[in-house]
């Protein structure tokens, strides 16, 4: 695919339909309800950290993160990448990097100096991707706590 036919833009409330049918391609869930929440939170939020990726005018991906700075202590030079999609018509064919380099292009215009992200850790192509992006296993350590009942 040639980068060029690939346009990188803002998410946009009309993108809902096409990132609720990624993700249900992807993961087999339709989770509009979950979308169209996510989305209003998102339009609150800084434009640069929450992308598409087009082709001919279609929603082939997105990337969303958040900038820290309130919660933990954390400071607001810390990004967390939530989630990236991407069609499974248009995977490996670059798309997730695109959307990954603009995002970073744009944390580091904003002051942003570490980006995390979680992992499930069978997720092997994700993890490949990541790798091959730079990331490193962090110093954080995930803790899970199960509610039993």
């Amino acid at each position: 695919m040639e980068k060029e036919s690939v346009k990188i833009r803002s998410l946009d409330y009309k993108d809902i339909d096409e990132i609720v049918e990624i993700e249900r391609l992807i993961l087999g869930k339709n989770r509009r309800k979950y979308w169209l929440m996510k989305i209003d939170l998102l339009e609150e939020r800084s434009p640069m950290t929450s992308l598409v990726a087009e082709v001919e005018g279609k929603v082939v991906g997105f990337i969303i993160a958040e900038v820290a700075g309130w919660e933990y202590g954390v400071p607001d030079t810390v990004a967390l990448i939530e989630t990236i999609g991407v069609h499974p018509n248009y995977q490996k064919k670059g798309i997730a990097t695109l959307l990954f380099r603009r995002l970073i292009d744009n944390l580091r215009k904003i002051g942003v100096k570490t980006v995390y992200t979680f992992v499930e850790w069978r997720s092997w192509d994700l993890l490949r991707f990541f790798a091959k992006m730079g990331f490193e296993k962090g110093d954080m350590v995930h803790l899970t706590f199960h509610l039993k009942g």
